[in-house]
């Protein structure tokens, strides 16, 4: 069974920097995504990055601050996070395994998803 697992969320001051990772189990390499929920709010694509990490994705709110990349021989895809902002307070979430090379920036593009990790920035 494919599972990915985040890990590397907490509490953070505004301006800090964080880094996510998330570790896939099985032998596969897949193209891997990184979303975002806050309460109240639709699930929100901020990366992706191709199986053999030769093109990357971003969300135009997080360009410049967010830095997606990964590490085959780990089987893990990190998210690196900086000058963070309150409003980056949410749940963020690792999803690997495209069903779609053209829907990486959507929910419905991947077939596996991680639990969650939570991330919350103080003022």
């Amino acid at each position: 069974q494919v599972q990915p697992v985040e890990s590397g969320g907490g509490l953070v001051q505004a301006g800090d920097s964080l880094r996510l990772s998330c570790t896939v189990s099985g032998r596969a390499t897949y193209d891997m995504g990184w979303f975002r929920q806050a309460p109240g709010k639709e699930r929100e694509f901020l990366a992706a990055i191709r199986y053999n990490g030769l093109r990357t994705y971003y969300a135009d709110s997080v360009k410049g601050r967010f830095t997606i990349s990964r590490d085959n021989a780990k089987n893990t895809a990190y998210l690196q996070m900086a000058s963070m902002k309150p409003e980056d307070t949410a749940v963020y979430y690792c999803a690997a395994g495209s069903t779609d090379v053209t829907a990486l920036t959507l929910p419905r593009g991947y077939l596996y998803w991680g639990q969650g990790t939570q991330v919350t920035v103080s003022s």
